[in-house]
């Protein structure tokens, strides 16, 4: 087969679709290849909980938050720590990016029918000072719909223009090589793989029953990141990080194999920042899993008290929803790959809440009586007590010593020791004694508490863990969970691919996780989180933009 396009999207996610439709809306012809089938459409973000980074959102003014361009940027350049000379372009992507977030980024989604939960996410808090890491304000945005929602104007843009003519999926395709001639990057080859019915996410064979080659006059490889190859990711673990981890449970299908890296590499692209990566703590194993190893994260609120292996509590600032890769450093130097939660039900009810679509059906389903019942429901969401009934990472009890024999239980070496745990627990009881004391993670509950939206749907009142009113005690184990790769194809503004020598690559593009979100890191070493859709959108949407402008 030797079909032929204006340009050729590899994968088929959010930003090979924000890219594909604005080229096919611009009348050019696309061919969108993907190697899963059309079940898999819209990739990894068809999983996520739909947040989106935005900055002095009507959303944010209504619950009383006051944000700007210039906090924004503030945060972001003290949370990424852009130290290196590649962190050129990032560091431009990142600027590029907060004017973005802060200007038509919200008006461009809404227009297309974008909407947003009203209560705005308090994620990646920090607590190193002001021009550290963190968001200083909450600009976690949940759309309604959740990451379904976020695709549905851009797969609805796609079967508009496939209807039309001007955008052709490949599915069940896969790419393993990048035509070139006389240095310009001008098609793909690869096999056809054969048809697959298996349920999304659901690993899918990889028997061929031809081959196939595409030629156009760009190519852009949107094909995400190294999440679902634990070899790629223990590869690149930065040693900064600590040992990598001997036991991680995965956030992303088996699809999300990094495979593209290698083969964009072969036809001169340049990889920036392999070693940035974004891992998370809170990783459960997933009691009715879809892919391998499929863990889920849990969303915290604040009040949980957060032990390491030994039983020791983790230092602050390392509270739950403070700082991701702080905390992953500090529990893998502990010589362990997991750490734990101790909390009660009151806790649980008001602040647990799980990563993914398929986990919030109130949110994806647009159910607001669902949503309703998370503030006044008597017990959590349903999907967080299936978890705490099935998942083999929480115990329940009446009492600490129980809990803590439970909990050693759950290991192959019973590490925790009760009087260590105990006094934990007690000394934080204690420090509600009166309205003020020195235990920070307190002090942060109290100010969370200060903002509308964790008052209403993300932190519990204070109260002792060991309050009988608040009963049963939970332990959970929190294993490591793979997400996403910081680092990738170092980019222009235009998406446009550089190659040896800082000299970019004819007919070269790339965006999304696979250019580490725009330019090979735009989030320089730490993330704020509702930036990976985001990135995903802008970037698509540059090359989209640039490629419609050229081509």
């Amino acid at each position: 087969m030797g079909q032929q396009a204006d340009v050729i999207v590899v994968g088929a996610g959010l930003a090979g679709l924000v890219a594909a439709t604005e080229l096919a809306d611009a009348g050019k012809r696309v061919i969108v290849v993907d190697q899963e089938g059309e079940q898999n459409l819209g990739g990894q973000a068809f999983w996520s909980f739909g947040g989106l980074f935005l900055v002095d959102s009507p959303e944010q003014r209504r619950m009383g938050i006051h944000d700007s361009h210039a906090l924004a940027l503030e945060d972001w350049l003290g949370t990424a720590g852009f130290d290196r000379e590649e962190d050129h372009w990032p560091r431009r992507w990142a600027e590029a990016f907060v004017d973005f977030a802060a200007g038509e980024m919200r008006p461009w989604l809404y227009n297309q029918g974008l909407r947003w939960f009203p209560v705005v996410g308090w994620a990646e808090r920090g607590g190193y000072g002001a021009v550290g890491h963190g968001n200083s304000v909450p600009r976690f945005h949940v759309t309604w719909g959740t990451g379904p929602g976020v695709l549905a104007p851009f797969v609805r843009r796609a079967e508009e223009a496939r209807k039309k003519g001007t955008l052709t999926f490949l599915f069940r395709h896969r790419v393993d090589a990048l035509l070139t001639e006389g240095g310009a990057v001008v098609g793909v080859r690869g096999m056809t793989l054969v048809p697959s019915d298996v349920e999304r996410g659901v690993k899918s064979s990889r028997d061929t029953v031809g081959d196939f080659e595409v030629r156009a006059s760009a190519v852009v490889v949107t094909s995400g990141g190294i999440g679902g190859n634990h070899e790629l990711v223990r590869k690149s673990w930065p040693s900064r990080l600590g040992p990598a981890p001997a036991f991680m449970v995965q956030g992303v299908p088996d699809h999300v194999d990094g495979r593209m890296i290698a083969i964009t590499e072969s036809a001169g692209g340049r990889v920036i920042n392999r070693d940035r990566m974004w891992h998370y703590t809170e990783g459960l194993r997933n009691w009715n899993p879809i892919w391998p190893r499929h863990g889920i994260r849990i969303l915290p609120g604040p009040s949980s008290l957060w032990l390491d292996a030994t039983g020791k509590r983790l230092p602050p600032p390392l509270y739950p929803g403070f700082d991701t890769l702080g905390t992953l450093e500090h529990i893998l130097k502990t010589g362990h790959d997991y750490s734990w939660f101790v909390l009660n039900q009151s806790i649980l009810k008001k602040e647990f809440a799980l990563s993914g679509s398929e986990q919030n059906p109130d949110l994806t389903g647009k159910d607001w009586k669902g949503v309703l019942n998370r503030a006044v429901g008597k017990k959590a969401m349903g999907p967080v007590e299936a978890f705490k009934e099935h998942g083999a990472d929480f115990v329940v009890a009446e009492d600490l010593r129980t809990l803590v024999a439970k909990m050693n239980e759950k290991t192959d070496t019973k590490l925790l020791d009760f009087a260590t745990v105990e006094r934990e627990v007690l000394a934080r009881d204690r420090q509600l004694d009166n309205p003020f004391g020195k235990d920070l993670q307190i002090a942060a509950i109290r100010q969370a508490r200060n903002y509308r939206g964790d008052q209403l749907v993300r932190t519990a009142k204070l109260h002792r863990l060991l309050d009988p009113k608040a009963a049963p005690l939970i332990g959970v184990k929190l294993n490591i969970l793979t997400r996403k790769t910081l680092g990738g194809f170092e980019t222009d503004l235009s998406s446009r691919v550089f190659g040896a020598e800082g000299k970019l690559v004819p007919g070269l593009y790339a965006a999304g996780e696979v250019a580490g979100f725009g330019g090979g890191g735009v989030h320089g070493y730490r993330a704020l989180e509702g930036t990976f859709l985001g990135g995903c959108i802008f970037s698509g949407r540059a090359a989209g933009r640039a490629l419609a402008a050229t081509v």
